[in-house]
């Protein structure tokens, strides 16, 4: 079964939170001229914001971090997404040498050593080049939803807690949505998603982080 047969079901009040996720991109993109970026983890939210973005012509920057350890699926959706919207997705990568030091240190499968060891792959393979992608940016776009676990269950549409630390303004004009929300609005807009979802990821990131879920 497909995803979007699985999941799409929209919850009442879905028009008021699309729109005020409509509205939140539309005032970023206004406040922040030529310094917004959206952050995309090429997952389904990421996947609606995208599509926002696309549809009604925001000017706001698409990037994503290519990992070197993504699956083959999720590294296929980049060219899938600037073919059928007719943009461009800045690709940011991690310093090809640190990741052989890395690895070389530590073996191909350190991130199941210690959870030390999975944040400093982290270190290496995202943070790294995400702070690269947001040199120069005054805020940044996510997908996230309260929704999606406890530790995200207090994500603000507005998050400007780093700005005094000197990074962007981080905004998640997801936030409120449901997962039934977000399979709703692909299926309505049709819009390209990561195929791994249809095996049961709710979530996708690096191959060997990425779990699958039975419900």
């Amino acid at each position: 079964m497909s995803a979007i047969a699985l999941y799409g079901r929209k919850k009442a009040g879905f028009e008021d939170r699309l729109e005020a996720a409509l509205q939140a991109l539309k005032d970023a993109a206004a406040a922040h001229p030529g310094t917004l970026v959206q952050a995309t983890s090429l997952g389904a939210e990421d996947m609606v914001v995208t599509d926002l973005i696309a549809r009604h012509q925001l000017p706001i920057t698409i990037a994503t971090l290519e990992t070197g350890a993504l699956h083959a699926e999720t590294v296929a959706l980049i060219p899938r997404i600037e073919a059928h919207y007719g943009l461009k997705v800045e690709v940011y990568r991690p310093v090809q040498e640190a990741v052989i030091e890395f690895v070389q240190k530590n073996g191909e499968r350190a991130m199941y050593e210690s959870i030390a060891l999975r944040k400093a792959c982290c270190g290496v393979r995202k943070m790294e080049p995400l702070s690269r992608m947001l040199a120069g940016r005054t805020a940044w776009v996510t997908g996230l939803r309260r929704e999606q676990s406890d530790a995200r269950s207090d994500v603000h549409l507005r998050d400007d807690s780093e700005v005094p630390a000197g990074k962007p303004v981080k905004l998640s004009p997801l936030a409120n949505w449901t997962w039934g929300d977000v399979w709703h609005y692909i299926a309505t807009h049709h819009v390209p998603y990561n195929p791994l979802h249809d095996q049961f990821y709710p979530s996708i990131g690096c191959a060997p982080c990425t779990r699958r879920s039975e419900e």
